[in-house]
């Protein structure tokens, strides 16, 4: 494959970042649970190469994240300037669920500890593809 016929997108707002997931991902429908890491370079587009972690059914535990951190950490000093994005994909028709809002605080908590720039966790099932924004992660105070 020759460097024209790679996807190489052009990634700055959380708009075309859902479109870069829409297509590597469409069509939708997921056998499994996993997380895939994409890598964002200084010049706005992805590094060739999208990393699938499998079996990612449970939510992360300390264990789970400290050596996804650690990952993050040795891939930012292999690719300086980069910026990482998630995108946690599953079977089923529901909504947003607790565990996608686990995983999404997890990946955000160890790019954070890791000391690197994240873009907004993506989901993806078996219908729809949706941002999980921050704001919308953490509980409303009573």
């Amino acid at each position: 494959m020759t460097d024209d016929n790679l996807f190489r997108p052009v990634i700055r707002t959380q708009a075309d970042l859902e479109q870069t997931w829409r297509r590597l991902m469409e069509p939708l429908g997921f056998a499994g649970h996993s997380v895939w890491m994409l890598l964002i370079g200084p010049d706005d587009r992805p590094v060739p190469t999208v990393t699938e972690i499998t079996e990612a059914l449970d939510p992360p535990d300390e264990e789970s994240l400290a050596g996804f951190t650690a990952l993050v950490e040795h891939l930012a000093e292999e690719f300086p300037g980069t910026r990482f994005a998630f995108l946690r994909t599953r079977p089923g028709r529901d909504g947003v669920t607790a565990d996608d809002r686990a995983w999404a605080e997890g990946l955000t908590a160890a790019a954070r500890t890791a000391g690197v720039a994240v873009e907004v966790v993506h989901r993806a099932n078996d219908v729809d593809l949706v941002p999980l924004p921050l704001d919308d992660l953490i509980p409303a105070s009573a």
